[in-house]
């Protein structure tokens, strides 16, 4: 048996199926939302996706295979791609409804945030779990610490320029997650947690675009159950709200059949006759689910993105050293935000910020860096019984036994 293939057989399956199941669950919502739309380019995105999804397939692999210390070398080269696909953002993505967030390629659109986001969960496992090993000056805990926070500040100030709020808003999960599992002291956090939330004001008023404290407004709004302008700001807010609480615990079925018209033949509900085709199957996902299988299928969402999230917590309790344990928690603390802004908002417990929902949103790029995560996460738990470092005869510690002081 050859180590390569010793290595698939290696993969955590019930993980993979997982995985597999919420991309097969995402095309089947994406199938609902859009092929009553007139139009091939419109109807077919559901193929789009299992091409996408097949694309994927080839990173998930590429990753879970290949032993993950490669990110020890391969974090500075990553974290300049992260950058430059910022800047690119910055000089080359037309303005849209005053937010240059994407640059059209052609068949495919490039969003530099989501390569930033995976190049500062790669930097800050190396700098938290390894590079301690390699400086000595960074067993200074207070160091690392300045480190993370300055490499992770750079791309979630870019994003938020941009200006996109719901991805730079994913970066406090992720950070928060890593330093918890990095071995820094409580007290640097306390005071990290202090300085941040004295600043968290100071970007609200200043930091925010009107538009972006507008959505907050109204959240705040119709969560006091305060009067608001539905033909206006509160438009989609209102729209979703009507399309979750008329859909009741069965919905309204597949292709909205039980809202078909017995004359008409039409089928009217809300996703058909006010989302329009890119919110419908992209940040509006799990509303269409939840008013086409009601309560029982948005439950069923959050249970396959809980079993996932669970699974891979799992997997870095089993890492055989820290920085395999921090690229797992990164990657839970990525796919944590989305999942829970995405549906949060969905269901008005959050603001509206235009965030995708992991495997289950049309888009390209992001399944693909969705499907590369995941693909890093198994790596940890393939090679998590390969020693990192044995004992020499001068009775050197290995690797775990110094990532358990630090």
């Amino acid at each position: 048996m050859t180590p390569l293939f010793r290595k698939f057989l290696g993969i955590n399956w019930i993980l993979f199926l997982n995985m597999i199941l919420l991309l097969a669950w995402g095309i089947y919502a994406i199938y609902n939302a859009s092929s009553f739309r007139d139009g091939t380019a419109l109807a077919g995105k559901w193929r789009e996706q299992v091409m996408w999804g097949g694309l994927g397939l080839i990173f998930f692999f590429s990753a879970a295979l290949v032993d993950y210390k490669w990110v020890r070398w391969g974090a500075p080269f990553v974290y300049v791609a992260g950058i430059a696909g910022l800047v690119a953002v910055k000089l080359f993505a037309k303005d849209i409804k005053g937010a240059k967030s994407w640059i059209d390629l052609g068949p495919v659109n490039f969003q530099g945030s989501q390569l930033a986001i995976v190049a500062t969960i790669i930097a800050l496992a190396v700098i938290l779990g390894d590079l301690h090993r390699i400086f000595p000056a960074f067993r200074h805990h207070w160091l690392r610490l300045a480190v993370s926070g300055i490499l992770a500040s750079v791309p979630m100030f870019m994003v938020l320029k941009e200006p996109d709020l719901g991805s730079a808003l994913v970066y406090g999960p992720v950070i928060v997650s890593m330093l918890l599992v990095g071995n820094i002291p409580f007290r640097y956090l306390i005071t990290m947690f202090l300085a941040v939330m004295c600043v968290i004001p100071i970007a609200y008023f200043f930091g925010l675009k009107p538009y972006q404290k507008k959505r907050v407004e109204v959240w705040i709004a119709m969560l006091s159950n305060e009067k608001v302008n539905i033909q206006d700001e509160a438009y989609m807010a209102d729209k979703i709200q009507i399309a979750v609480g008329s859909a009741g615990f069965e919905g309204k079925g597949p292709l909205s059949i039980k809202a078909e018209d017995p004359v008409t033949k039409e089928r009217r509900t809300i996703h058909r006759s006010f989302y329009s085709a890119t919110e419908s199957i992209n940040d509006f996902i799990y509303s269409v689910i939840v008013e086409e299988f009601g309560f029982r299928g948005g439950l069923m969402q959050i249970v396959g993105t809980a079993m996932l999230l669970l699974q891979c917590v799992f997997v870095a309790f089993y890492a055989r050293d820290n920085l395999g344990r921090l690229l797992v928690v990164g990657v839970v603390g990525m796919q944590f935000a989305h999942a829970m802004q995405n549906m949060g908002m969905n269901v008005l417990m959050m603001p509206i910020t235009g965030l995708p929902l992991p495997f289950i949103s049309y888009g390209g790029t992001f399944l693909i860096m969705c499907m590369f995560l995941m693909g890093l996460v198994q790596s940890v738990w393939v090679h998590r019984n390969m020693s990192p470092v044995k004992k020499s005869n001068t009775g050197r510690r290995s690797e775990l036994e110094e990532d358990d002081e630090f």
